[in-house]
Order: structure tokens, then sequence, then C-alpha cells
């Protein structure tokens, strides 16, 4: 990586940093700081909710799959499509009436306070280790890029986001998603002509694939591996509250299904696009081994990518990839403030709540970073991520989520079914292979993880109607949820979301008069990177005039 690349990164991070510092006077409350006011756009919040599911392993994990085993990336992705088209359906709009600001303050209206508690305590820990691995991904990046050493960068890029999110709240996250998501998108159709050119072409890459490259499955991830995964990504999409906040912040439950779908449309297309780069790289350079299949994606893109452009691709990988991480931040720091602070100490005024959460933002940040030093000593970034999604992914979500269409479930039972399976997900994982002699594959791990509290919560909806059990919970909830102050300041709402489609605007406009400059600095395809510079530039300017 050459002086021009490294100048691009900065000049792109202090793009980003400067668009979500922007907001640093939007917080005014905390429906404000943490559900950008309820009445976000659906076609922002549904960018931000891909782009904050998309970039968690999209460039390391499913890239390192990808190089590996070739489709099966494509294949594991394309159940979030379908995920993402369901929860469009029937789960998003429900989420939306609810008219509660984190999914903690459902739990409590629904199934009571001490459920609640429990359930945020659970949230809190596990969103530890999911933030941090969220974040070694982003820090594996820079090091394959630039040879920073990967404790150096985890440190610099963590303290980086944790602070323009405990300054902009959610308008900060779901601004720098979209600016993210129009560069990543723009990169891409440049690396993947790029790619296919340096390989011979299409037919050459095909003919000298590996064998089975291109099937659907393998004995890693078997067809009942793709089922069970799929069902994880249907709880987790649909039950993870850093994910339920883009369905919630929205103003209408129509607007929260158009969310939902946007995201599975999303998910249709990208796979395609997104794991060609790493499979390409196989052929290429079919030798890489252990951890560095991690750093495929990056080494094609330095393979090929003109002088500059892998300096915008790089900074764009870095702060979409910490989409998942400022995302989860918001979110808990959100949990912390309003749904323990508050009850807590309930005269604490609105100004001072939002002080709360920006100090849990920071101090969470610090616990990821931490978190995030120690993945390789988990055993790498693909057994973290699927390891936390088959152990708590059912678990966790699935149980408060079943409560959101069944009136019969209690908090009990709920909060029953995750510690049971938790414990049992847990068992199999970390206790089995020595006890008893049983060593779970992941298709079977991840079987187990989403099983076990379907089977359960089915069980119990089923014993709950035979006997017809109280119900009167469920009629409370209710009464709650209609009773719900419903008033917004609309012309606050109306300032915010012409502000947030300005400052995309501005970044994107800014982004593609960057993408021409480097255009003439840059020693092949030169009329590819100056075109999708002019395209990225007039979509800017685009986005500027509809703010006014």
């Amino acid at each position: 990586m050459n002086n021009i690349d490294i100048i691009v990164i900065l000049v792109f991070t202090a793009l980003v940093f400067i668009c979500g510092m922007s907001f640093s006077k939007a917080g005014k409350n905390m429906k404000s700081f943490f559900a950008a006011g309820g009445a976000l756009p659906w076609w922002m919040s549904g960018l931000s909710l891909f782009m904050s599911f998309f970039s968690a392993g999209t460039f390391v994990v499913w890239g390192s799959i990808a190089y590996s085993s070739g489709w099966v990336a494509v294949s594991i992705q394309w159940t979030m499509c379908i995920a993402g088209v369901i929860i469009g359906f029937f789960i998003a709009p429900k989420w939306q009436k609810t008219k509660a600001l984190t999914a903690a303050e459902f739990i409590a209206d629904r199934f009571g306070v001490s459920i609640q508690k429990i359930y945020t305590y659970l949230f809190l820990f596990i969103s530890i280790f999911t933030t941090g691995a969220f974040l070694y991904p982003v820090a594996k990046i820079v090091e394959v890029s630039t040879g920073i050493p990967i404790t150096t960068s985890i440190i610099v890029l963590g303290v980086l986001i944790l602070i323009y999110t405990a300054v902009g709240g959610l308008w900060a996250v779901i601004v720098t998603d979209v600016l993210q998501f129009i560069v990543l998108t723009a990169a891409v159709l440049i690396v993947l002509p790029l790619s296919f050119d340096k390989i011979g072409g299409v037919n050459n890459f095909i003919a000298n694939a590996p064998e089975h490259f291109f099937e659907f499955t393998n004995s890693e991830y078997t067809g009942v591996f793709m089922v069970a995964f799929g069902l994880y990504n249907l709880f987790f999409i649909a039950g993870n509250w850093a994910y339920i906040q883009r369905y919630t912040s929205v103003a209408t439950p129509k607007d929260a299904k158009k969310v939902g779908w946007l995201f599975g449309a999303l998910y249709t297309i990208s796979p395609l696009i997104w794991m060609l780069p790493p499979m390409i790289y196989k052929v290429l350079n079919p030798d890489l081994g252990n951890l560095a299949e991690e750093g495929a994606y990056l080494l094609m893109c330095k393979e090929v990518l003109p002088v500059g452009m892998l300096g915008l691709m790089l900074g764009g990988m870095v702060f979409a990839t910490s989409s998942s991480v400022n995302t989860t931040l918001n979110i808990s720091a959100g949990v912390l403030a309003n749904d323990i602070y508050k009850n807590m100490f309930p005269k604490t005024t609105n100004q001072g709540l939002v002080r709360v959460g920006r100090i849990a933002t920071v101090s969470l940040g610090i616990l990821t970073i931490i978190i995030a030093l120690l993945v390789p000593y988990f055993g790498g970034i693909v057994e973290v991520v699927m390891s936390v999604a088959a152990l708590t992914g059912g678990a966790m979500f699935l149980p408060p989520l079943w409560g959101l269409f069944s009136k019969h479930q209690t908090g009990k039972s709920v909060l029953t079914v995750t510690i049971i399976s938790l414990a049992i997900n847990a068992f199999f994982k970390f206790l089995a292979p020595d006890v008893i002699g049983i060593t779970l594959d992941r298709a079977m791990e991840m079987v187990v993880g989403m099983g076990i509290p379907i089977i359960l919560m089915g069980i119990l909806e089923l014993y709950f109607i035979q006997f017809k059990n109280d119900t009167s919970q469920y009629t409370k909830y209710l009464a709650i949820t209609s009773a719900k102050e419903t008033a917004t300041d609309k012309d606050e709402e109306a300032s915010n979301n012409k502000k947030g489609i300005r400052v995309i605007g501005l970044g994107v406009a800014a982004t593609g008069l960057l993408i021409i400059i480097l255009s003439f600095m840059a020693d092949s395809a030169k009329l590819l990177v100056s075109g999708m510079g002019i395209a990225i530039l007039l979509l800017g300017l685009f986005i500027i005039k509809k703010s006014k």
C-alpha cells in the first residue's frame, strides 16, 4: 500500500467521522438519541439494517468461507434474504406497534420488570462478546492491508468508533451506514470486473476452480446446517435488540415492513457480487492456510485495484464492518440508560439519561476493545461468530419474539426456555466432548442451538392452549401499549430527516469527487474508475437536492 492509499484512508476516515459528529446536537432526549425521533425514513433504516448485519462478517468471515469452500458462502447468505422477507411480512410491523424504545422496554411491558432485568443482563453480557467479535474483523482488514499490528488497530479503531457513536447517537450510526453502503457498492463494482480480468475471464475462473467449488453445500456446511442457520438468521434479525431498533424507529407499520423487504432484496443480490472476489482469489492463489484465509478478500483487492482505490475500499470496509459495533453499542447503551438507570433513578431528566447513555457507550466500547483483543485466543473469528450464533441465537431471541405473537406465554415460561436452552447449548459446546465423548459438528451445533428453543416453546404453547392458562398478563400489555404517549415533535423529526439526507448527500458527493480525482492518478482502469466517480457525484447531488 502506497502513500496515496494511506492519504485516501485518512480522508475517508475524516469524512465519516465528521458526518457522525455533525449530529452532536440531535440527541436532545432519549427518543432522539436512541430512536432518531421515531420517524426515520424507511430506506435509511433498511440500508442501515443491511449494513449492520452484512458488515459483521462479509469481508473476513464469509470471505474466508468463500475462499475455502466457494459457493457455499453464497448459499449461507441467501438464508438471510429469506429471513428478511418473512420479517417484512409478519414481524417488523409487530415490533413497530409495540411503541417501545428498546426491546428491553417491550419485555418489561409484556412480561414484567423482573423478567426484563434478567434478559437485560444476559443481553449486555452477550453483546460485549458480539461487538468484540465484530471489531476484530475491522482490525484484521487493516492489518492485512497496511501491516499495522492488529492490537494497535483494534485499540485505535475502537476508540474512534465509540467517540462518534457516543456523541451522535442513532443518527450518527444511520447516516454513516448509508454512506458506507454507497461507497462499498461502488467499490465492489470496480473490484469485480478487474478480478475477472486478472484471472483471464469468467470461463477461465470456472475451468480452474477447485472441484465442488460451485456446490451449494459441503460436508461442513450441509443442507441441515443451511436450514438451521436460516432459522437462526430469522430469530437473530427479527429478535436481536440492535436490529429491533430499526423496526421501531420508523413512523408506521408499513414503513417497518419496507425495512424488512429492503433487507431481503439486498441479500438476494449482494452475495452474488460480494463473494466472487475471494472465490477468484482461490484460483489465483490457492495456498493460503489457517487464519490467513481471513484476509483473502483484501488480498484480492490489493491485486487488482488501481492506486488510491485500495485505500477507499479499505476505508469503506473498515467503517462498514464497524457498523455492527456502533449499532450494538448504541442499543446496549440505550438499554443501560432507559431500562436500568431510569428504573433505579426515575426522577432523572431526559438530558441526564442521554448523558448516562453516552457514558455507557464509552464504557461498553472499552470492554468491546478488550474482547476483540482476545478473539485470536478463541480460535479465530469464524469459530467465534458461529459458536456465538449457535449458543445464543435461538435461546436469547426466540422466546421474547414468540411472546410478541402469543397471548399465552408468560414471563416465567419464556425465561425458563431461554435458560434451559442456553444451558443445553453450553453443555454440548464445552462439556460434552470431555464428559460423554460427544463433539457436535458445525451443522449439529446449529441444529441443537435452534431446535431446542423451538421445541420447548412449541410444547409450552400447546400446553397453555390445552389447559387455558391465565392470559391477564397479555391483557395488561395491550393496555400499556395503547396508553403509551405517541405524540411526537413533527418539526424536529422533519428537521432531523432533512439534515440526515443532506449529510448523506454531501458525503456521497464528496466521495464521488474523491474517486474522480483518483481516476487521474490510476495506472489502469481509468475509464471504469472515473465513470463510477461521476455516477456517485451525480447521486450525491441528487440526494442534496431532494433534502431541500
